[in-house]
């Protein structure tokens, strides 16, 4: 019984520790996918606006 009850605390406090951990992990890959499609959107503007100027 005590063994049981053992394998379920640990298994509540690993999902409780999965939580934040999960939510940092999610927030670091939003905040990166936000920080590359900026950066593709400038070198993209970048690219764009070098090549309208070579034609002139």
């Amino acid at each position: 019984m005590g063994r049981i009850l053992l394998i379920v605390a640990a298994v509540v406090l690993a999902f409780f520790l999965l939580g934040p951990i999960l939510g940092f992990a999610f927030a670091l890959l939003k905040w990166a996918l936000i920080i590359g499609l900026v950066g593709g959107v400038i070198y993209a503007a970048s690219r764009l606006m070098r090549s309208s100027g070579a034609r002139r």
